[in-house]
């Protein structure tokens, strides 16, 4: 396992006492939602002229008792109502709670303790001082939402504390609905017919020529699924901002919001509302997995489909843009890992917290999730890529298929762990053909591959004046770096006669290629997973020229691992001064790795949007004990028939045993010493016998795996099996259909 540089901690880390400076409000609210706070915070906006004054607090900010105890002291202890939204149950704030309680009943202040979920806790109840008819309406607006029953949830309060006012029941809001900016919810049937609409119009005549008919004339429909809770706050911005995104790339967004994946209501509702909208991708900007199986899929599983996972991050923008890190701890495990189970594909995060303007009469600044243009445009071509692939018909579409190069034993070109990498592309180049993809002058065996690509290609070249065009649409603070650590383009050893010459070779419309050493040749393990040295220019240059001059559709990464995914950068949420963004792009990446190997699968995953599909290790035989290590076998099989027999021969035994282990190195593989002077004579004994059993179970790897076939020699049903499978799902992979 590699390491990157993927976590710090700094001073916001750490829980410590803070004095958020708060005057006393005759109302107070405090959440550990943003949503709540912010829609709460419009709603004061908009009826401040007849309320009581008003604040709010989060409960990040008051994780710490000495913060409780402050707040309570200049807030709490003068407010005439108090509500809390708790998320988590009780225990997640247990001493604040048991002080306020104390505090309402000494005090006479009307107290709401309210779950922030959709289950009921009934120590909140009992710690509150409002009947539970009353904490019932009350949680009824939060549930309901929206910014019309935040307004009326403060009239509700604002009676609580004595003002004279006309209050409203919970409205009902949709639970589950379409949206359209602009217009907020609408029934399914409104957001077809407005897809219906918009014909497609993607402005790129060479890629209409590829295109199928109907990809052509239609917008491919992309439903973005995200949380009620983000209308209900008014927090769609970053929703808003992608679909128009989208509609720029000639696609044609859904959003449609759910309040939880794992709702059975949920489920239901987006199968019907995706059979008709018929999607050629999904986006979900929701949290955790769904939790679907092989035979109970979720209603994204059952579309058939990609399904991209894209993050709208409660990190703060600050600290994302920060942080090498990227995201925090609980964004990492709500917006990454989890998914991860559901075979989501990170798309990447496209909005962070961000403050709003002060408001002075809250003694309160509410955050937002604002958008990332960048990001946002990052995703829509992610997206518009994989749609595209999707619409090409397989003999159009140019697939680059990239060979690791390992450094491994000295000699052994295109080497990855367990597997025959050689063998293996050439496999793919057979099965790709034969699927209908177009394949010219391919090569007839992988020896041949290999001297091909050695060779290199007067197609794969990238000037240096092409080079320097692209280099300047870069980040400059990427190419600075890329400057100060190799000098410039011109001196980098892969320029020849004023280009860059790759290893590569074009058949057809497949391109095969040894990607250039990401550093010094004479330096290659060291450099291979170095997170801080920026990549030579000769592999800035590959990527530019596979995006912009050779114009793949998708990047197939046969074996573990390449250098791609572990080029410096962020660890997740990266940003366009990542070198793995820079490099690939927003092309589709299909990753063959070793299935045994999940953790740095995680790292293409997570750093370069890839789609792993594992393949099998090699097939094993059985080691066992031969040479001096038998000897040893048969002396402690004698051991074991003379004990409680014979004492003076199994004694005899005994020592022959620990001096034949002494002569050799076997002494020292079990965990004895040499001379056998710190361990006792039964120790020894027992040691040697548990090495000769480990050693008897031993299963060694015979020869390298072959992606898509099956081991030499071996007629096993199973093995045929899965050498299928793995050829079936590289091309449900490269056709945009649901790997999972």
């Amino acid at each position: 396992m590699h390491l990157l540089t993927t976590s710090s901690t700094g001073l916001d880390d750490i829980v410590e006492a803070v004095d958020l400076g708060q005057p006393p409000g005759e109302i107070a609210i405090l959440s550990y939602a943003d949503s709540d706070l912010a829609g709460l915070a419009a709603a004061w906006e908009a009826e401040r002229d007849d309320l009581p004054s008003l604040r709010l607090a989060h409960l990040r900010d008051l994780r710490h008792p000495m913060s409780v105890d402050l707040w309570i002291d200049r807030v709490g202890a003068h407010a005439k109502v108090i509500l809390v939204r708790l998320l988590g149950g009780l225990d997640w704030w247990k001493y604040g709670i048991d002080r306020l309680a104390a505090l309402a009943r000494e005090r006479n202040i009307a107290l709401a303790v309210l779950p922030g979920e959709d289950r009921d806790d009934t120590r909140l109840e009992a710690a509150s001082t409002l009947p539970p008819g009353e904490l019932a309406v009350l949680l009824r607006y939060f549930r309901e939402g929206g910014r019309a029953n935040m307004r009326a949830l403060l009239r509700r309060l604002a009676r609580h504390a004595g003002r004279d006012i006309d209050l409203h029941e919970p409205a009902a809001v949709p639970r589950l609905a379409g949206y359209l900016p602009g217009e907020g919810a609408v029934a399914v049937e409104r957001l077809v017919a407005s897809l219906a609409a918009c014909p497609r119009e993607s402005g790129d005549p060479e890629l209409d020529s590829r295109l199928r008919g109907n990809e052509r004339e239609q917008r491919p429909t992309v439903p973005i699924v995200f949380y009620r809770a983000m209308l209900l706050a008014g927090d769609t911005a970053p929703v808003d901002a992608l679909c128009a995104a989208l509609v720029a790339r000639g696609l044609g967004p859904a959003p449609l919001f759910v309040t939880s994946l794992k709702d059975a209501e949920a489920d239901a509702f987006l199968r019907e509302a995706l059979a008709r909208l018929n999607p050629a991708t999904i986006v979900t900007m929701t949290a955790f997995a769904a939790g679907g199986s092989a035979d109970q899929p979720t209603a994204l599983d059952a579309a058939g489909v990609p399904v991209l996972q894209v993050i709208s991050a409660t990190t703060k923008r600050d600290a994302w843009r920060d942080s090498p890190r990227g995201l925090g701890a609980a964004d990492l495990a709500m917006h990454v890992v989890l998914p991860e189970l559901d075979g989501r594909l990170l798309a990447g995060a496209v909005a962070f917290k961000d403050p709003l303007p002060p408001q002075e009469g809250l003694a309160f600044t509410a955050w937002a999730s604002r958008p990332e243009p960048d990001r946002i445009a990052m995703v829509a071509d992610r997206v518009s890529a994989l749609v595209r692939l999707r619409g090409l018909p397989r003999q159009e579409r140019r697939v680059a298929i990239l060979m690791p190069d390992y450094p491994g034993a000295k000699g052994r070109t295109g080497y990855a762990v367990g597997l025959d990498v050689p063998a293996s592309v050439f496999a793919a180049i057979e099965d790709l053909a034969a699927a209908g993809y177009t394949v010219r002058r391919a090569p007839t065996t992988s020896r041949e591959l290999l001297g091909a690509l050695g060779r290199g290609s007067d197609d794969a070249i990238l000037t240096l004046v092409q080079y320097e065009a692209y280099l300047s649409r870069l980040p400059p603070a990427a190419v600075a770096r890329l400057h100060a650590a190799w000098g410039e383009p011109a001196a980098d050893p892969d320029v020849r006669l004023g280009a860059f010459h790759f290893r590569g070779q074009i058949f057809g419309n497949l391109l095969v290629a040894l990607p250039p050493d990401r550093g010094r040749k004479a330096q290659r393990r060291a450099d291979y997973h170095d997170a801080l040295l920026p990549p030579r220019h000769a592999l800035v240059a590959f990527g530019l020229w596979l995006q912009h001059v050779a114009k793949v559709d998708a990047l197939v990464h046969i074996g573990a691992h390449g250098t791609l995914e572990w080029l410096p950068g962020k660890a997740v949420a990266l940003t366009a001064e990542c070198f793995p963004e820079i490099v690939t792009g927003t092309l589709p990446v299909i990753y063959p790795f070793i299935v045994s190997n999940p953790g740095e699968a995680a790292q293409a995953k997570r750093r370069i949007a890839g789609l792993t599909i594992g393949h099998l290790p090699p097939p094993l035989v059985a080691g066992g004990p031969s040479g001096e290590a038998h000897e040893l076998e048969l002396l402690l099989d004698e051991y074991a028939q003379a004990d409680g027999l014979d004492r003076r021969r199994r004694e005899r035994l005994a020592k022959l045993i620990v001096e034949t282990a002494q002569r050799s190195s076997l002494a020292r593989e079990a965990g004895i010493a040499a001379d056998g002077s710190t361990v006792a004579p039964d120790e020894a004994l027992r040691r040697i016998d548990a090495w000769l059993c480990d050693l008897k179970v031993l299963a060694i790897k015979d020869g390298q795996h072959i992606y898509g076939r099956t081991p030499l020699g071996v007629d096993d049903p199973a093995w045929r099996a899965s050498a299928a499978a793995e050829r079936e799902v590289l091309l449900a992979a490269l056709d945009g259909r649901r790997v999972a």
